[in-house]
């Protein structure tokens, strides 16, 4: 009877380890590996750890929107990124695929590649929620799931981000900065915004009007929606100029380049300016910064793809990894800009200037990632 028993213990004790290999990251002490690139947002940050699997391995790239230049350059870095000799040989299968706006058609696009058998999915979050069902689907089939740019409202997946609070109070105090320059302490702003319904658009907009209102100055701010998108963003640029007439400053999420040709096309004075890393932006920045367009452009890089399926590999090879991973904010501001090293007059408008990492030894070239296409890879 004895015997039976020990038996039967050591067979629910098999079972529970089996249940808990399967059960998705355990939480774990720090350090966590290669802080240099995989640095924890904070000192709270918790650290996760997956059971380590045999490479190379299956990585899905399951994208949201890809209606702007950015998403598109995000797709063609994380191609160009997948033949990387760095991690080529990590990777068994690489499938990308862009699923719109809407939130099911993407939770079910996650679930098919984990249903597939893919050890890792790399995703823009649609929305900051509703992801509950798609994370304990992966904890249970022991996939890593990576969410980068738009993350998720949760610590229950390792995630990687620019701060986009700190990105939009940056901007904010740069512009305040350049009007109080003019002795101004209150007017009107124009707030481009990006991408409604998620954490982005969210953050950024939340660091640039708390800002506002902590100067103590009286700010008239009128927003309207770019998409992140330079066509959008000069419209809705242009339609706000023709009905509120003069803007102070403009300080917009994305599109920006759009967002100058738009006051250039109405002939509207060159003001502080406070924008995205566009090629574009930074050439107009440059060219016209003497005249009155004082410009800071800060890069959320489409680069990050590629650090988010470092941080997948890493984890998949059972390294120690921060649940939420920091990359900082690359900021240039228009007495830095420098043409061939931080903007390229030979290079397109919308190509997004940042893409180099130095210590994730990541460094994906231009003409690498131009020579790729957005298209789906199934």
């Amino acid at each position: 009877m004895k015997r039976l028993l020990q038996f039967t213990a050591a067979i629910g004790a098999l079972a529970l380890s089996a249940q808990l290999a399967l059960a998705g990251p355990a939480v774990v002490s720090g350090p966590g590996a290669d802080p240099a690139c995989f640095a924890p947002w904070s000192a709270d940050t918790k650290y996760m750890q997956w059971e380590a699997k045999p490479g190379p391995y299956k990585i899905a790239i399951v994208n949201g929107f890809v209606g702007n230049t950015w998403r598109i350059q995000m797709i063609k870095t994380a191609k160009a990124f997948a033949e990387d000799p760095a991690i080529k040989d990590k990777i068994k299968e690489f499938k990308v695929v862009s699923t719109g706006t809407d939130a099911p058609a993407q939770l079910g696009a996650i679930e098919d590649f984990i249903n597939q058998g893919f050890d890792a999915i790399v995703t823009i979050a649609v929305s900051p929620d509703g992801f509950d069902r798609v994370i304990r689907l992966a904890d249970k089939n022991n996939v890593v799931l990576v969410p980068f740019d738009n993350v998720l409202d949760t610590d229950a997946v390792m995630q990687v981000n620019e701060d986009q609070l700190a990105m939009g109070k940056t901007w904010a105090e740069f512009v305040l900065k350049e009007l109080a320059a003019q002795g101004k302490t209150s007017g009107k702003v124009l707030e481009v915004r990006g991408l409604p319904g998620n954490s982005v658009d969210r953050d950024r907009s939340i660091g640039i009007n708390d800002t506002l209102k902590a100067s103590g100055g009286t700010w008239e701010v009128v927003q309207v929606v770019g998409n992140w998108d330079d066509g959008t963003a000069q419209k809705v640029t242009a339609d706000a100029i023709a009905v509120h007439g003069k803007f102070d400053a403009i300080l917009a999420q994305g599109g920006t380049t759009g967002v100058v040709q738009a006051m250039i096309d109405a002939k509207h004075p060159m003001v502080p300016i406070a924008g995205e890393s566009e090629n574009g932006f930074r050439k107009l920045v440059a060219k016209h910064s003497a005249e009155g367009l004082k410009g800071i452009s800060i890069g959320q890089s489409p680069g990050l793809v590629a650090i988010a399926m470092k941080a997948a590999v890493a984890a998949l090879e059972g390294q120690v990894m921060p649940q939420l991973i920091s990359v900082p904010l690359p900021v240039a501001t228009y007495d830095q800009l420098k043409d061939g090293e931080n903007f390229w007059s030979d290079l397109p408008d919308n190509f997004f200037t940042v893409n180099e990492f130095p210590p994730c030894g990541v460094n994906v070239s231009g003409p690498a990632i131009m020579s790729k296409s957005e298209e789906d890879v199934k």
